[in-house]
């Protein structure tokens, strides 16, 4: 069996898609979609100290709100999959508040706590938390009892069971949750990023595109996409780290 290379289907996959921009470019002839060439040359030739402000401002929002998601989410779903009186009480509270589009809360967000950070950091929260707190509780009730049993009959305290077992589901759980809920988060991010600032990469982008400065508009979302798929790699990095029991099942 040929063992697969990651970097390399990578690799092919950013030319392939490079490859069919540039041919879309010159299919197209217009200045709404330059080629893959020139906004490669116009990136490289950024203000990068202003580009990184952008960034930084992007990431510092995106990171607290999957924080404090994160935080609330794996402590709820924890309550949930391992006591069923709580999971009987909260079951129908997440359930009636989960669908509720997030997005549609953003003017009464606004309103109570103003157009800045919090408001952007509040509304990513809302929609990540409920993907970790469901991903997490039903990661714990999947759990076959036969492991509990297992190590209860070899002496092991619940304690030690919750150590051994239940929190590694429970992380397993949250690391899946976040890969799911990051494209979420980041295109919430984008959207809000346009009201009540100056600085990110949803505003770069959009004033960019209101000025008609389409050089400027393609490697805004270039440098978001990149932001994304490191973000992406950081979690996997991470599971590989935290989850190294997965590689003897």
């Amino acid at each position: 069996m040929v063992k697969k290379n990651p970097l390399l289907q990578t690799l092919i996959a950013f030319i392939t898609l490079n490859a069919l921009w540039y041919v879309a470019s010159l299919m197209l002839n217009q200045e709404m979609l330059p080629s893959p060439v020139l906004v490669y040359q116009h990136l490289f030739q950024m203000d990068m100290a202003k580009l990184s402000l952008h960034v930084y401002n992007s990431l510092i929002r995106l990171f607290w709100g999957m924080l404090i998601a994160v935080v609330i989410g794996f402590f709820v779903g924890l309550l949930m999959g391992s006591v069923e009186k709580w999971n009987k009480l909260l079951d129908p509270v997440v359930y009636l508040t989960y669908p509720i589009p997030k997005i549609a809360l953003l003017p009464i967000i606004m309103l109570l706590f103003g157009l800045g950070n919090t408001s952007k950091i509040i509304l990513i929260t809302l929609i990540v938390v409920f993907q970790v707190i469901l991903s997490v509780r039903d990661g714990i009730k999947n759990i076959p009892t036969s492991y509990y049993k297992s190590l209860k009959v070899l002496g092991a305290s619940s304690f030690q069971q919750f150590y051994m077992i239940t929190l590694p589901a429970g992380l397993a759980s949250v690391l899946s949750a976040l890969r799911i809920a990051l494209g979420t988060a980041i295109a919430i991010l984008f959207f809000t990023e346009v009201y009540g600032t100056e600085y990110g990469l949803g505003y770069f982008v959009m004033d960019a595109w209101g000025r008609l400065d389409y050089l400027d508009m393609y490697s805004g979302i270039l440098v978001l996409s990149a932001v994304a798929f490191l973000l992406f790699l950081m979690i996997d990095l991470l599971e590989s780290r935290l989850l190294k029991w997965r590689e003897f099942n």
